[in-house]
């Protein structure tokens, strides 16, 4: 007799290079043994060397997919990335408002790998109002972080973390690819301060969908029934030995390879 494996819902924006996006959320996924669901919010015109042009799917039509599966398929984990507008915001937390013991990880992806803006200010101001008290874990970069704690372009990530706990984010994990040093620090924070800190080799090149690669691991370990700051951890592992892995199909950025351990 075959056992089901734990669902995970990922509500985000397609991305035809499958490199990021939704796309991105189900390779990795699936790859980590969990069931991928999908809610699309929005359509994008991208390729690996950045996006050209997003299209915002209507709130009523996130909620008609969300509401579908749900109805029909119980949900390990939620997670979120691209919404696309602040109204799409305001019907995804809507529709999790009824799932509040469910890990969400929230991924507040603002802008593309190249730069360009993926949310406005508006859109900024509903996560922090309306989705940052029901997220699990928040995975910010430190440009990110930054922006959305509304605080200065140097301000101290700590204080920044802090900040968006107090909105109501059980858990800010801060990944410092942004940040100079020899390896990438990222640190995992919840209302008490730090709880681990991991550093890892800075490897050459850029690469895109990154972000979605680690906050669709965390969801998965999540859903697997694991404590934040172990999924934290493995979910740090798995997306670094994707990157380590990756692979350049196109001519902008190297693309994760969510199935290393296939090859």
């Amino acid at each position: 007799m075959s056992l089901t494996p734990p669902a995970v819902l990922s509500f985000a924006a397609s991305d035809p290079t499958g490199g990021a996006g939704l796309q991105a959320d189900l390779l990795t996924i699936a790859s980590l043994g969990c069931h991928p669901l999908s809610v699309l919010t929005a359509l994008t015109a991208q390729d690996t060397s950045g996006v050209d042009s997003l299209l915002a799917l209507e709130p009523d039509w996130i909620a008609r997919q969300a509401r579908c599966v749900l109805a029909d398929i119980p949900v390990a984990a939620f997670k979120l990335g691209v919404l696309g507008s602040a109204r799409n915001v305001a019907a995804v937390a809507a529709i999790l408002a009824g799932h509040s013991r469910t890990p969400m990880v929230l991924d507040p992806v603002l802008a593309s790998g190249r730069g360009d803006p993926l949310s406005d200010s508006e859109t900024v101001e509903a996560l922090r109002a309306v989705l940052f008290p029901l997220t699990t874990i928040l995975t910010p970069n430190s440009i990110e972080v930054r922006r959305l704690a509304l605080a200065a372009p140097d301000a101290a990530l700590a204080d920044c973390a802090g900040e968006l706990v107090r909105k109501g984010c059980r858990h800010v994990l801060i990944t410092g690819t942004h940040e100079p040093g020899a390896k990438v620090v990222n640190t995992l924070y919840d209302a008490s301060g730090v709880v681990r800190q991991d550093r890892w080799p800075r490897l050459p090149g850029s690469f895109h969908g990154s972000g979605c690669t680690l906050a669709s691991a965390l969801a998965a370990f999540l859903a697997k029934g694991m404590a934040v700051p172990e999924a934290a951890r493995l979910a740090q592992e798995y997306t670094w030995k994707t990157l380590e892995s990756g692979f350049a199909p196109g001519h902008g950025q190297r693309l994760p390879d969510r199935f290393f351990k296939t090859r």
